[in-house]
């Protein structure tokens, strides 16, 4: 996984990467491989993202490599070019967040910033400037591409001919869903595993003020796996990106201070400040959550399997059941029912692939209508909790069909609409813009389909 994360970001990385000579739009100098508009493709860019992708593991034969990047390459200066024509801009600070964030994954999945450095043979700010300017040109054709695609939509007549078009022994499948109710118990008696949560905590940070290495002890003992791995640290942030509780404490922090406990949702930090960067903050810190003794955990299942009887004798309904006695806040005021966590979607089907592993296990040997007997598992902030569930609804797997997955189709068909509509502006775009390619790269087969005037 950790060198999929790498190729991956140092690919997107080296994507464009600036060129070291300057051309004017009506004549090639060495190094320029074309001319696009008032856009120039250089050579050193077209030979480092080849490089990377053969790196990268990429098998395809370098000549065909060279020319298919080569190709995405030109059909995004299309859209560069066009934005000058259409006056919109991206600036510097309209990124900076993505680039610090893009600066930190890169440094973590290399290992360190000499690592990093040594990859690209040049200087931290030579990265970062690198980067700066391939995440401007991306939102740049993406504004592009969203006014040209902006009136884009699929009606009802035509999505049946798109579906009707598709071949039915290729239509997609789509896997069982699942409707789900539960009820949640939270630990009884928490409060005493919060104060031992604390304490632990409290020693931790006394250790760390005696002169200990917060770093070494953020991999010890932190239970934030994977800011643990990195000493604590997390990047980059904006306020909007942290819990309330956790943001209120890192940007009142003073450089390598480390704050008081802070509790959230999550469980108990301490924080240090590492950087601070305008409305950003790079933090590390150490997460202890409170422990569920068996004790509570007998008295939180046993509970729950009293309210499960009562439901199964229907003594109480499992939707009065579940807004009088769970404690999971987002699906109690919905009689039980689990819906997505995402305030845009909010959806309420669910692939067994989205649920964690308990939950897992319990619905896919559920019947419709059953109630599932009391197990452990986790909420959407990790903490240990207890739920019976009961199983609403299935959707077998199947082939698409318009009654059951109009949605997932109409985004296919906006997906495929919206490529013919780019393919056609790509090719007008051509028609009318000044090109000049390299006498070195004309062969490539795609080259012959007007690039060439």
């Amino acid at each position: 996984m950790m060198k999929r994360k790498l190729k991956f970001c140092l690919t997107v990385i080296c994507l464009f990467l600036p060129g070291v000579f300057i051309a004017n739009s009506q004549m090639l100098v060495e190094s320029v491989v074309a001319i696009i508009g008032n856009e120039v493709v250089y050579l050193s860019d077209l030979e480092n993202t080849v490089s990377d992708a053969r790196r990268n593991g990429n098998k395809m034969p370098v000549d065909e490599l060279t020319c298919r990047i080569l190709q995405q390459m030109l059909v995004s200066k299309l859209f560069m070019d066009q934005s000058r024509i259409d006056s919109i801009t991206v600036t510097d600070d309209a990124v900076e967040g993505d680039l610090n964030m893009r600066m930190n994954d890169a440094i973590r999945t290399a290992g360190s910033e000499e690592a990093l450095v040594a990859y690209f043979k040049k200087s931290l700010p030579e990265i970062r400037r690198d980067i700066k300017k391939t995440l401007i040109e991306q939102q740049v054709v993406g504004d592009v591409q969203s006014k040209i695609s902006k009136d884009i939509t699929i009606t009802p007549v035509a999505l049946k001919k798109y579906y009707n078009s598709l071949p039915k022994d290729s239509l997609p499948v789509i896997p069982a869903k699942y409707q789900i109710s539960i009820i949640q118990s939270d630990p009884p008696d928490n409060e005493d595993n919060k104060a031992e949560a604390r304490q632990k905590l409290l020693d931790i940070r006394s250790q760390i003020l005696a002169g200990k290495s917060f770093n070494v002890l953020a991999i010890m003992y932190s239970e934030d796996p994977e800011s643990a791995k990195n000493g604590g640290e997390i990047g980059f942030r904006v306020r909007g990106e942290l819990e309330k509780p956790y943001a209120d404490a890192a940007f009142s922090l003073t450089k390598n201070i480390v704050s008081k406990i802070v509790e959230s949702k999550y469980g108990f930090h301490i924080i240090q400040l590492i950087d601070r960067k305008g409305d950003m903050v790079n933090t590390r810190h150490i997460l202890i959550r409170p422990k569920v003794k068996p004790v509570q955990a007998a008295k939180a299942m046993a509970r729950l399997d009293s309210i499960a009887n009562l439901i199964r004798k229907d003594s109480i309904k499992f939707e009065v059941a579940a807004v009088r006695f769970s404690t999971h806040k987002d699906s109690r005021i919905n009689g039980g029912k689990l819906v997505s966590p995402n305030p845009s979607s909010r959806i309420k089907w669910f692939t067994l692939e989205e649920l964690n592993p308990e939950m897992y296990v319990k619905i896919r040997e559920m019947k419709v209508g059953e109630i599932s007997d009391p197990f452990k598992t986790s909420d959407e902030s990790n903490n240990e909790v207890f739920r019976i569930v009961k199983l609403d609804n299935v959707l077998p797997a199947h082939s698409a069909n318009l009654k059951d997955d109009y949605q997932s189709l109409y985004d296919d068909a906006l997906v495929k609409e919206r490529a013919n509509v780019f393919d056609k502006w790509v090719k007008n775009k051509i028609s009318i813009t000044y090109i000049k390619i390299s006498e070195e790269f004309k062969s490539c087969e795609f080259l012959q389909k007007g690039w060439l005037k």
